[in-house]
């Protein structure tokens, strides 16, 4: 009698075991994950559970498939393409498989694969063609992409890789970036030109020099040019950006002054027995900070010349911290840390010039300037 019932609850834990496979939510992961299982070591549950499961999952990719396949829109392929995917890779892993493959026969669907594949190349690749014969930007990208799916999926289709170029070249943009605006800080300073040249070194020639480099491996559909250069060069562009430094305000220092208590343990002497002794000394550290945030803000417009109309406006804001501090002490100087006497030694605050604030807070909205011109251009 014991040895029915370990007999039926062995039964009973095999079953439950293959069930286990049977009842995932993910079919073909299961199938996966039961293939490797035998292939390691002989196992009835998943053994008991790749035909089921085989059956299963050519029922449900087919079915999709000719659902798919009634559609008319192109992504219809690539949904058709991944289940016929999803069905090859069950079939690798089970003629892969010793163990597998003397359960089941499986069938190899690598026909139908590369015949959907064909006339996704084929569909995709007229497409193009009909978008490329339409003017605009918009039809440029949108034919440029569709005979890169056509080579994605055959390569060499036809001539899809020359007239992805033909499409690059339809929807490239020439974009000028004009001198940067600031009539309220640099005209109305001390700084004068330099403080204009300053700016326009930094973001109008240093924009146009690299996002021209970014561009050499055809990252997106644009060339830049400076205002001189497209004048020079003779270029007739497409879109223009306009950039205005606005709000920028490097204030004075302003003083803080306030006192902080410092102390510590110092070994004062031994007593009788050679034991350290120790006193607790105190000093009073007064200390006074000079510190400044200064901040500006940077508008970017991107416009459509021909049409008039913004392609993109942002206005980007930053600042700039600085501070620093010096001080003087009373009471003993063991009390002092090191970061104390540091304070105490700065013989003069190390305020930085106007050039060097302008440079810090040009660095951090210069990133912020780029990508916005980029996202704009890009498609």
């Amino acid at each position: 009698m014991k040895k029915i019932l370990i007999i039926f609850i062995a039964s009973l834990s095999a079953c439950g075991s293959s069930k286990n496979y049977l009842e995932r939510n993910d079919e073909d992961k299961a199938l996966l994950d039961a293939v490797r299982k035998i292939n390691k070591s002989a196992d009835e549950n998943a053994s008991a559970a790749i035909p089921v499961l085989y059956a299963k999952i050519q029922n449900s990719h087919i079915g999709r498939i000719m659902s798919f396949q009634n559609g008319k829109d192109l992504a219809r392929w690539d949904k058709v393409i991944a289940e016929y995917n999803s069905l090859q890779r069950a079939y690798d892993a089970i003629i892969n498989s010793v163990a597998a493959f003397r359960l089941i026969s499986p069938q190899n669907y690598n026909t139908q694969l590369l015949e959907a594949k064909q006339s996704a190349a084929m569909e995709y690749y007229n497409a193009g063609l009909d978008k490329l014969n339409i003017e605009g930007r918009a039809n440029a990208k949108r034919a440029y992409s569709y005979f890169k799916k056509a080579e994605n999926y055959i390569p060499g289709y036809k001539d899809s890789k020359s007239k992805m170029m033909e499409a690059y070249e339809s929807a490239v943009v020439e974009v000028i970036i004009n001198p940067v605006q600031d009539n309220s800080f640099f005209f109305n300073s001390s700084w004068g030109n330099y403080g204009y040249n300053y700016s326009n070194e930094y973001f109008q020639q240093t924009l146009v020099r690299e996002l021209e480099y970014d561009n050499n491996s055809k990252r997106y559909p644009a060339r830049f040019y400076t205002d001189w250069q497209a004048r020079r060069e003779n270029i007739q562009p497409d879109w223009v950006v306009d950039l205005r430094l606005r709000n920028i305000d490097i204030p004075q220092p302003m003083n803080y002054t306030y006192s902080r208590n410092s102390s510590a343990n110092v070994q004062v002497g031994t007593d009788t027995a050679g034991r350290p002794r120790y006193q607790t000394v105190y000093a009073t550290l007064n200390i006074t900070k000079m510190s400044f945030t200064a901040r500006a803000e940077i508008d970017v417009n991107i416009k459509d010349i021909q049409t008039g109309k913004n392609i993109s406006y942002n206005s980007f804001r930053d600042d700039y911290r600085w501070q620093e501090e010096r001080a003087t002490y009373n009471g003993d100087s063991r009390a002092l840390s090191a970061s104390d006497w540091q304070m105490i030694n700065t013989a003069n605050y190390n305020t930085p010039r106007k050039e060097d604030v302008l440079n810090e807070l040009y660095r951090k909205l210069y990133p912020q300037v780029k990508n916005n011109i980029s996202y704009a251009v890009d498609w």
